[in-house]
């Protein structure tokens, strides 16, 4: 019995346009640096949400910080997840 290759050529596009498609997406991301000021206002976020808005500028500044530790079972062992993000929203009427 012959090997059926419409299905086998099916899948190995829809395999190979998504190789191409991260590998195209890899190329365009650039490489970052470590900017010590911005992590250390990264350690300053409190746990949880804020939002404040100022009345003097027209924005509104939020940040959102979530830490907690996920173990594998009682005594397993354990991940700490540290979720911080600060984020400015700036609307302007022109």
């Amino acid at each position: 019995m012959g090997l059926p290759l419409v299905p086998v050529a099916t899948i190995a596009a829809k395999y190979g346009a998504v190789a191409l498609a991260g590998f195209l997406l890899a190329r365009q991301v650039q490489r970052g640096h470590l900017d010590q000021r911005s992590e250390d206002a990264l350690d300053r976020v409190p746990e949880g949400v804020t939002v404040h808005r100022p009345r003097d500028r027209e924005q509104a500044n939020a940040t959102a910080r979530i830490n907690r530790v996920i173990r594998l079972g009682t005594d397993g062992p354990g991940v700490e997840v540290d979720f911080s993000a600060l984020m400015r929203l700036r609307l302007r009427r022109r």
